[in-house]
């Protein structure tokens, strides 16, 4: 069996709580795509782990993979590990060995690309971490990749080219002094350490072959998206992207499983009960209008923790966005989603969905192809009863039936656009604070 969790908004929807919770049926937690610059919380009996890179189901004590689609910060990795070591965990994380490696010369090279567009107010919004320059040089063929820290002299040989290509860069277009990240021999001796730390604590695998054999052996794979549809390098918002696949179709390529797979397994659709945005780009239903939206969004923002899990940064507030999610459901092909955050609506005095867009006069009900058109676009609200505040805890242990007739009427609304059932709600931050429905893996 194999279930591929995917977000379906901007990021942020609460992925690492659905690995959590289904985690504890699957047997092998797979990141397929991404690295560093993701954020995973995931609460535990009141405790919190948050996570950048090292897979959600690591809390659950599940096997943990780094798919060769994944950019790799070393010593990311082994701090996170360090950490959960510390917090009393043990968490056997594999590494794929075609995964690349991000070095100190691709974070300095995401920084002051990102300056310079800020320069021409064309910043992304990066967390600054490396994931594009990575990923460039992956496609670029000059890339480093896990296997390679295994070998010194190979390490040596990629460095050597590599390296004075990225100092040209840093002094002689952008005009700066190029330091420790352009030193073949420093980073030439801290990344051969770095291998041979993964050599021997048996980290590395070839994915495509160490998912085979699980698979063979009856075991349970669930895949996980960081990131989110609308930030998918293909079928999101660009240039405001990441620099690979959130999507379902990441999972094959990402983990070297099949399409054939994992396409006949479950794919669950995160969404978060409202929307949220960290850095650049258009949100047509964003609240930042006048003073009573401003002053929602920041009540929003406060009860739903929005701030970034890896930089910190306050999020974007907006309307839920269905025109968003029609466009994410036909991406991925949900087999069924999961509702984040909803008890962050409770108590509203108001409460809208953006359910479809007006452009050049006509209503449209999913997104244009371009960016351009899409910030052009403005919202089609739909008005919802609201409902008042009640106590997750108890809502969540005597299920669906215990909700709202409103929050009712809001997800059997969402369910009737997306042509999906609604798997599970998040009520809260914590696993018993989920009211699951279906449980994809069983």
């Amino acid at each position: 069996m194999t279930v591929t969790i995917v977000g379906s908004q901007l990021g942020d929807e609460g992925k690492g709580a659905l690995v959590d919770l289904w985690g504890g049926d699957a047997d092998v937690v797979v990141r397929y795509q991404g690295g560093d610059n993701a954020g995973h919380t995931v609460v535990e009996g009141g405790e919190e782990y948050a996570l950048s890179l090292v897979p959600s189901g690591a809390v659950r004590g599940k096997v943990g993979v780094l798919g060769n689609g994944c950019v790799v910060n070393p010593r990311t990795l082994f701090e996170e590990i360090g950490t959960l070591r510390e917090r009393g965990l043990d968490p056997d994380v594999r590494v794929a060995k075609r995964a690349h490696v991000i070095l100190p010369y691709h974070r300095r090279l995401d920084s002051i690309e990102e300056e310079v567009k800020a320069e021409s107010g064309d910043e992304v919004g990066t967390t600054g971490r490396g994931i594009g320059p990575t990923y460039e040089d992956k496609a670029g063929r000059r890339g480093v990749r896990v296997g390679d820290l295994l070998d010194p002299d190979v390490l040596r040989e990629r460095l050597e080219y590599v390296v004075p290509q990225k100092r040209t860069l840093i002094e002689d277009v952008y005009g700066l002094t190029a330091g420790e990240e352009c030193d073949v021999d420093a980073l030439h001796e801290e990344y051969a350490a770095f291998g041979r730390r993964l050599r021997e604590e048996g980290m590395t695998v070839n994915c495509s072959d160490f998912l085979y054999e699980r698979r063979q052996a009856g075991e349970n794979l669930m895949f996980e998206g960081a990131q989110g549809t609308l930030i998918d390098v293909d079928h999101g918002s660009y240039p405001y992207v990441t620099s690979s696949n959130p999507t379902a179709g990441g999972a094959a390529t990402g983990s070297g499983v099949g399409p054939t797979v994992t396409g006949r397994g479950e794919v669950v659709g995160v969404v978060k009960g409202y929307l949220s945005r960290v850095g650049e780009g258009p949100m047509p239903t964003e609240l930042d209008g006048d003073d009573d939206e401003e002053a929602l969004a920041s009540d929003i923002r406060e009860k739903g923790g929005e701030f970034g899990t890896v930089t910190g940064r306050p999020r974007r507030i907006g309307w839920l966005d269905v025109p968003m999610l029609r466009h994410a459901a036909r991406v991925n092909g949900y087999t069924g989603v999961a509702v984040n955050h909803l008890d962050v609506l409770a108590g509203l005095d108001e409460l809208h969905v953006g359910h479809a867009y007006e452009l050049d006069g006509e209503e449209r009900l999913s997104l244009p192809a371009t960016t351009e058109r899409w910030a052009e676009c403005e919202p089609v609200l739909k008005e919802f009863d609201t409902w008042a505040e009640f106590d997750a805890d108890a809502v969540a242990e005597a299920g669906y039936d215990a909700l709202p007739d409103a929050a009712h009427e809001y997800l059997g609304y969402l369910e009737e656009q997306l042509d999906t059932a609604v798997y599970a709600v998040g009520l809260g931050p914590d696993r018993e604070q989920t009211v699951v429905r279906t449980n994809p893996l069983e």
